[in-house]
């Protein structure tokens, strides 16, 4: 007698070539949906991301004696929380949304479609992430654990604008990777715990690893400029010796530019390209 193994029907996880089929139909809904709802969509999911940024701030205040990797490691696993809401709850990620280009190759979105998409998400993602920033700045919540959250939030904004401008494509190219994998892991799922453990480990990665996010960056960035403009507590707390690098102007030029440029590069061309032209291209079509 032979034993076979049964798997219960419907709760395998989708093949590598049946994602990308399935990538391409969403891309090509993503794309078709309304302005209105698009950028609507886009201010929840810069929320969503803000919110995963203001956790792992938090958990990671105050723990310089942490070892460096465990204190990245629960940045991430924190930050993780931002593209589970985008996923599960719904919402447009900009950083997501480079995975359009498989519909885009396969014609099923025009140019104008994509870039369009791409441009509400993005602005709908930079409103919502600094209004959350503003608010939480209002609600003077960088003042708890006696200021450790907002020294920590000071110290993250100035390491980020103090990269280098080709250093920070790098960075952002193998960030946007990651996070267009665990969105690509995500569609193979059934389920929302599925979901969620597909979406963890990948963000978890390129959080520790410290790669550039440009829509966590709209949260990162201008929390601590507004903890930098609180005059009294820059004065009474410990801020980073290179805080005065932390300009709006660096924010955007040094940092949001090269980190959108190179989310592209990696979402767009590392991932969603290479998976179009291994399993959709015409002559891969099976």
């Amino acid at each position: 007698m032979t034993s076979e193994v049964f798997t219960p029907l419907g709760l395998d996880a989708l093949p590598p070539a049946a994602v990308a089929r399935k990538a391409e139909e969403i891309g090509e809904g993503k794309a078709g949906l309304s302005a209105a709802s698009t950028l609507a969509l886009g201010v929840l999911a810069g929320a969503f991301i803000a919110m995963g940024a203001i956790f792992a701030t938090t958990v990671t205040a105050g723990g310089a004696n942490l070892p460096y990797g465990v204190s990245r490691l629960l940045a991430g696993a924190a930050f993780s929380l931002g593209l589970i809401l985008v996923v599960v709850a719904g919402a447009e990620l900009f950083t997501g949304n480079n995975l359009i280009v498989m519909a885009w190759a396969s014609r099923r979105v025009s140019t104008a479609r994509l870039l369009r998409n791409w441009t509400l998400v993005y602005v709908g993602n930079f409103a919502g992430a600094i209004a959350t920033a503003a608010l939480l700045y209002v609600g003077k919540q960088y003042t708890f654990g006696k200021g450790a959250v907002g020294e920590q939030a000071l110290s993250i904004a100035a390491g980020k604008t103090s990269l280098g401008f080709v250093q920070a494509i790098a960075l952002a190219a193998f960030c946007n990777a990651l996070v267009c994998l665990a969105v690509w892991l995500a569609y193979s799922a059934h389920s929302v715990a599925d979901k969620v453990l597909a979406i963890v480990f990948p963000i978890s990665a390129f959080v520790a690893s410290g790669f550039e996010h440009s829509v966590a960056n709209m949260f990162f960035i201008p929390m601590g400029l507004f903890v930098k403009s609180d005059k009294a507590f820059v004065a009474t707390h410990v801020a980073p010796a290179d805080i005065g690098k932390l300009t709006w102007g660096r924010f955007i030029w040094a940092n949001l530019l090269p980190v959108t440029i190179g989310n592209v590069i990696g979402g767009a061309l590392m991932v969603g390209a290479v998976y179009w032209f291994v399993y959709l291209r015409p002559s891969a079509r099976r």
